[in-house]
């Protein structure tokens, strides 16, 4: 396989992931500066009720969904770089983590729709913002590659 053709792999998939972040986000930056989304956008004590009871059986998903990815790439990287590549196994992960990211994303999209029933207009606009403000810079491998 094209070391350029396994870049782009190897890119896309690691772009997809970086969506998933964004819907995670209130996990990952829970520092000093940012007090937690139900604070965040202002929540009401029951639709903080509400958001919690959801959210955990979503990142429970998202972490087993994450995890089974690390496995299939982890199976990619070793059959790329095997003594003999194998084309067939290859495709095969790579289909795999396709299918994986593509539910992934289903799932996020399933959740922030169920957010966004639960949230009022300026609660769903400052939580939009808060995604689109997520950094979508350059992939782990593209920094890998440069120079």
């Amino acid at each position: 396989m094209k070391p350029t053709l396994l870049r782009a792999i190897l890119a896309v998939s690691l772009l997809i992931n970086i969506g998933v972040l964004g819907a995670i986000v209130y996990r990952t930056v829970g520092n000093d500066r940012f007090p937690g989304l139900p604070r965040h956008l202002q929540l009401t004590e029951e639709q903080t009720r509400h958001w919690h009871a959801s959210e955990g059986i979503f990142l429970a998903q998202l972490s087993a969904s994450a995890t089974t990815i690390r496995i299939h790439r982890d199976r990619l990287i070793h059959a790329i770089f095997a003594e003999t590549p194998d084309l067939a196994l290859i495709d095969a992960e790579r289909a795999a983590i396709a299918g994986l990211q593509d539910d992934q994303q289903k799932r996020i999209i399933q959740q922030l729709l169920q957010e966004r029933e639960l949230l009022s207009p300026e609660q769903r606009t400052r939580l939009a913002q808060l995604l689109l403000n997520q950094p979508a810079g350059a992939s782990a491998i593209e920094q890998l590659h440069r120079d």
